[in-house]
């Protein structure tokens, strides 16, 4: 059967796609080629926040370009890392002499590239920094410990640029960035099986059995269990439940709850399923202060959702609430 998406041509796909965001949101970002990049940068004199990775992850991660958030996100290919030197194009682009924060999520071909970025910078002279973000846990504890990055990363954009914003340090920004990155737990839990968007390829078998997986990867990959669906409070109590024994959680502590939508779940399962979330953490004594509840970081169609819990502190708090304004994400 024909693939029923409404592109014109696969190869030129992510290139259109670029176009069409700079061309609606040309008040906060501009397109040059596959480099997005924040009309808040001109005047930036600041540390400054870089990040990158494949498209068909929309709105992540060039949504969440603009201010008070991204400075410039390196694009790639459906699924597919940018080269190292795009993402070094990036890192000089941004530099306004405070020295850049790249942010990367842990996958085998944006480490590749982060690494080539990075020797590529250094060998320039570039004050720069990297934080990865590896949030994913273990919820098979007989499958492998892969500690993606997932839609996590997202809230501490937010966070980093704003410590940037108050004049710290490169160090500084690196270190809440780091400690963000050390105090957040997230797992997928997928229903149905996305495709690839220029090849009409089905990423798993998922949406042809009555089960869901827990733990899945959110391209394929393996290291979920199948189980037989549940309701919302049950899924929450299992997979809150390991994502609060990760973080450590007691009660007294504050956290940051997200439900990101994979691309095929309804906003009304979002919101059931947050607020479950958010009585299953007030049963721990523990209080959730922030949230993100909504489409973040997609793949395509796929069914099934992220839950992201974070460990937060007042500092964390106090610059989660400044403003930015992003394609995809605005905060006043």
């Amino acid at each position: 059967m024909k693939m029923k998406k409404f592109i014109n041509a696969p190869e030129t796909v992510t290139d259109e796609e670029l176009q069409g965001l700079g061309l609606a949101f040309s008040d906060i970002v501009e397109v040059d080629g596959h480099l997005v990049i924040s009309k808040d940068l001109a005047d930036a004199d600041r540390v400054t926040i870089v990040t990158y990775g494949g498209s068909g992850h929309e709105p992540a991660q060039a949504g969440y370009v603009g201010k008070g958030m991204l400075d410039v996100q390196a694009v790639g290919d459906i699924f597919a890392a940018p080269n190292g030197q795009l993402v070094f194009d990036a890192m000089k682009l941004a530099d306004k002499g405070h020295g850049v924060l790249l942010l990367t999520l842990n996958y085998a071909g944006d480490q590749l590239a982060g690494k080539q970025a990075m020797k590529l910078a250094k060998k320039a002279g570039l004050n720069v920094r990297q934080v990865v973000t590896g949030e994913e846990i273990q919820y098979d504890s007989n499958g492998e410990d892969n500690k993606r990055g997932l839609a996590g990363a997202v809230a501490m954009y937010h966070v980093a640029a704003a410590a940037a914003r108050e004049g710290k340090t490169l160090d500084e920004v690196a270190e809440i960035a780091q400690r963000y990155a050390d105090n957040m737990a997230s797992v997928t839990v997928k229903v149905s099986d996305a495709t690839h968007p220029q090849n009409g390829m089905s990423f798993g078998d998922l949406g042809e059995t009555d089960l869901m997986e827990i733990g899945a990867g959110q391209h394929g990959e393996g290291g979920g269990v199948r189980v037989p669906m549940l309701s919302a409070k049950e899924t929450v109590a299992t997979v809150a439940g390991a994502l609060s024994r990760k973080l450590g959680l007691q009660s007294g502590d504050k956290a940051f709850v997200m439900i990101n939508g994979c691309g095929a779940t309804t906003m009304m399962e979002m919101l059931v399923l947050f607020k479950d979330t958010v009585e299953f953490l007030k049963g721990m004594g523990v209080e959730v202060v922030g949230n993100m509840v909504g489409e973040i970081l997609t793949v395509q169609e796929a069914g099934g959702f992220q839950m992201n819990i974070a460990k937060w502190d007042d500092e964390t708090l106090r610059l989660w609430n400044t403003p930015c304004r992003t394609p995809a994400y605005s905060k006043e």
